[in-house]
């Protein structure tokens, strides 16, 4: 059976300071096993490698941006950072529609030869046209993994750079949910996360998904604006925006449950 999939589920994002401010909508997003995507691309219909289409998938969207193979990029990195390459890459995330796509969160699920979860690859991108990797080693755990790094690349105008992210990430199954909660030194300021159920990636779960959200990029950029407006009007400050990061990718770590 194959690995990739949909998941479909809401999105919310709940700030708690300095102004309460809460989202919640539906989304779809894509499980691609980086290895069966050329079957993926010769067998389906409704998804394209790389042109304009009711869904399509480049890979100049993610990693270095070279449209190089994306395994090839994620195994650097995992090398980067101490941990072991060589098994499966399962990336999450939106799909271009209409040859559009703006992914604000994208994760990649790195195992190691021996096919256990060892590592997570959270890559960040922001509306100005820069992102950020978060890479994190996964413990040898059951349950839903808990994990940390600094904020270290500008996403929001209305965010301090001094923070810390927390995240909690339920890996895919039947179901899967990603946490992320935004830190101070007071605590919690914001909460976001996806939780998603999971159905078949043929054409016609593609389909489906694609006439329920017919507009899913679009809307997802629109609502990041459209946010920004109400949150503007509820007086929160613009935040000045320092330089991109120097390094490629953030390490952070493990959390042992309740940490």
């Amino acid at each position: 059976m194959s690995a990739s999939a949909i998941y479909s589920g809401p999105v919310f994002h709940k700030r708690a300071r300095p102004r309460a401010h809460a989202l919640r909508y539906r989304i779809f997003m894509l499980l691609l096993d980086l290895t069966e995507l050329d079957d993926l691309f010769a067998r389906l219909r409704w998804l394209r490698r790389g042109r304009v289409g009711l869904a399509s998938f480049d890979t100049r969207d993610h990693g270095d941006h070279r449209g190089g193979d994306l395994r090839t990029y994620v195994a650097e990195r995992l090398v980067e950072a101490g941990l072991e390459p060589g098994g499966p890459v399962r990336l999450l995330c939106m799909p271009r529609i209409f040859g559009y796509g703006f992914n604000p969160l994208s994760l990649y699920f790195c195992h190691g030869r021996d096919g256990r979860l060892n590592a997570i690859l959270y890559e960040v991108r922001n509306t100005f046209g820069q992102d950020h990797g978060y890479m994190i080693a996964v413990p040898e755990e059951d349950g839903p993994l808990h994990q940390t790094a600094p904020k270290r690349f500008f996403v929001s105008p209305f965010m301090d750079m001094d923070l810390t992210y927390r995240f909690t990430v339920s890996p895919p199954s039947e179901t899967i949910a990603v946490r992320v909660e935004v830190l101070d030194a007071g605590g919690v300021v914001l909460t976001a996360g996806f939780a998603g159920k999971r159905s078949p990636l043929t054409d016609a779960g593609l389909l489906s998904a694609l006439v329920r959200h017919p507009l899913l990029s679009f809307g997802v950029v629109a609502a990041i604006h459209w946010e920004a407006l109400k949150i503007f009007a509820k007086g929160v400050r613009l935040r000045p925006r320092p330089p991109a990061p120097a390094h490629l990718i953030t390490h952070g770590e493990a959390l042992r449950p309740g940490q």
